[in-house]
């Protein structure tokens, strides 16, 4: 019988997670999985607004030019 979810600590609902998402998808797969929940850091909204602040048109147009050959 397995144990009630709230009376696991942390890490041990950690290792089952871990353990069932291996057993389902395997270790590349599970890797795959938790690398789409990374904690980032810093504040993307003001860095997007600041990168894009400084594009324009004709800078992102010459940048697919350039990937294309």
């Amino acid at each position: 019988m397995n144990p009630h979810p709230q009376t696991l600590s942390p890490n041990q609902i950690r290792e089952i997670g871990v353990e069932a998402l291996t057993n389902a998808l395997g270790p590349v797969g599970m890797v795959r999985f938790l690398r789409f929940f990374e904690i980032g850091t810093g504040n993307y909204s003001k860095e997007r607004e600041t990168w894009l602040d400084e594009l324009n048109i004709r800078d992102i147009t010459e940048e697919i030019k350039g990937k294309r050959t």
